[in-house]
């Protein structure tokens, strides 16, 4: 997902189901310190840069480190406020920024030369 740091507090959370038929969820935010792992929730702290943020978030190996279950499908991606979206996607894999279509491009800014 594509995120833009609006220097206030922000969460996401993407719940699972895994392989025992358990609905699991993540949870990333910027105002935690710590990761805890409890039986259907995983908390962890998260740190955005300035401005605009690509995040990336590997369902499948999140669930096998936390719970040692594999992965089946997402049931529910929810963010919450103080952030600007400017994209949420899926993909079968990490994908190199050549492969990317370029809606999907985290841009850096242009830096305009000083004026005579």
């Amino acid at each position: 997902m594509i995120i833009k740091n609006l220097k206030k507090y922000f969460t996401f959370e993407v719940q699972v189901l895994d392989d025992k038929n358990v609905r699991r969820r993540f949870r990333a935010s910027n105002y935690q310190s710590t990761t805890r792992v409890k039986p259907f929730i995983c908390t962890m702290p998260m740190r955005l840069d300035d401005g605009w943020n690509q995040i990336q978030f590997n369902l499948s190996d999140f669930t096998r480190r936390a719970y040692g279950t594999n992965y089946i499908e997402t049931l529910r991606v929810q963010i919450h406020a103080n952030c600007r979206i400017r994209r949420v996607y899926f993909s079968d894999r990490l994908y190199s920024e050549d492969e990317l279509p370029a809606e999907f491009k985290l841009y850096l800014p242009v830096q305009n030369k000083a004026k005579q």
